[in-house]
């Protein structure tokens, strides 16, 4: 008669030690729940606060040098160095989760009353305080003699040290390795140029008298990196690698003059590319033959070269000039349109046609411009 009364008991006691351990857990719950709360809440108040300014009051300049160069934690850093953010931390994130990267080089004077919006806002506008010692400007379109010419204008550097540089297979290993936008397709032994179509057409200004080349030359290569990575979800959507698109665009860019054209010359190529058609780009065999000629012969497109389109099938093996941005947006979003050929008028008009004899007849019809305009040159 005994047992029944210790099970009872038994029970009881069990039923006792399950409310104090539900009781601990929900206490532990609590805890937690309220610990993340109260992380939340202060890392809230923390980066609210980092946005905001250092000391409202104080204008007081402070002189900050960017160079050339220098990565987004680099700047954040020499920031609160300086005093003019809060917090370097706050700064590298809020720059990555709103993906503005694009700052430029310079001497600028900031003060601690700039809130973080408006610290990064004038790193993006390169508003420096100190006037440019030297200024080079690259025109979109430029192959590499001519974008070395510029340079050389401006500068004590010879063309031919230019481009010897240029072509210094160990310094462009060192380029490769800090920007992955080069690809290792440009040390082809069939490349003629390998950083065509990776220095960036801009304004570039140097705040140093005597720059050193390598940073002149660095700096239209982080201009082409800090562009394309504006564009890189669309090119990694297509089934064309980085080089391939800026290979395009530079076609693109030759081959249609006015920028309201290049969405559709762009959706030209595609449509031949995707039917397996030779692109027949006239600009790719004056490339290839490394000349500047306003019309191409039945014997230049006979040219043997990896960047000539009419004796083979696809894109040239790489950039022929240097693309702008609209070029490269162009490259990366083409108008889809029936259209298989087009002609360019030397007046910027480009005409369409669905099939070859559309395009013969308007060849045909205007191809004399373009054959006056050689005359006058040879003249």
């Amino acid at each position: 008669m005994l047992q029944p009364n210790l099970d009872q008991d038994t029970i009881l006691r069990r039923n006792q030690e399950a409310k104090v351990v539900r009781r601990i857990v929900i206490l532990i719950l609590t805890i937690i729940i309220l610990a993340i709360i109260g992380v939340g809440i202060g890392g809230y108040v923390y980066i609210k606060g980092a946005l905001e300014p250092v000391d409202k009051t104080n204008k007081k300049p402070i002189e900050v040098e960017i160079p050339i160069g220098t990565s987004t934690s680099q700047i954040a850093n020499k920031l609160e160095d300086k005093g003019v953010i809060k917090s370097a931390l706050v700064f590298k994130y809020y720059v990555k989760y709103k993906n503005d990267n694009d700052f430029q080089a310079g001497n600028y004077e900031l003060n601690q009353s700039m809130g973080l919006k408006e610290v990064i806002a004038s790193l993006k506008d390169g508003k420096v305080y100190k006037k440019a010692e030297m200024t080079v400007r690259i025109a979109e379109g430029l192959r590499i003699p001519e974008v070395a010419a510029k340079i050389a204008d401006q500068t004590d550097y010879s063309e031919e040290e230019i481009l010897k540089k240029m072509k210094d297979e160990e310094y462009i290993k060192s380029l490769m390795a800090k920007y992955p936008v080069l690809d290792k397709k440009i040390l082809d032994d069939d490349i003629i140029w390998p950083l065509e179509g990776y220095l960036f057409p801009a304004t570039y200004e140097f705040y140093k008298k005597d720059p050193a080349l390598e940073s002149i030359i660095e700096s239209m290569i982080k201009k082409t990196s800090t562009v394309v990575s504006k564009y890189q979800a669309g090119i990694d959507e297509s089934k064309y690698s980085t080089h391939e698109i800026l290979t395009l665009a530079s076609v693109i860019e030759e081959e249609a003059r006015k920028v309201e054209d290049r969405h559709m010359v762009s959706g030209v190529f595609y449509n031949r590319l995707k039917k397996g058609m030779k692109l027949q780009s006239d600009v790719t065999v004056t490339y290839a033959q490394q000349e500047s000629k306003v019309t191409v012969t039945y014997k230049d497109t006979e040219v043997d070269s990896p960047y000539n389109t009419y004796n083979q099938t696809g894109l040239p093996i790489g950039p022929i000039s240097s693309p702008g941005e609209s070029a490269i947006k162009a490259a990366v979003n083409p108008e889809a349109n029936p259209y298989y050929y087009f002609f360019a008028r030397p007046n910027g008009e480009v005409l369409y046609a669905k099939n070859l004899d559309e395009h013969n007849k308007i060849k045909q019809k205007y191809i004399q411009e373009w054959r006056d305009i050689a005359n006058k040159d040879n003249d």
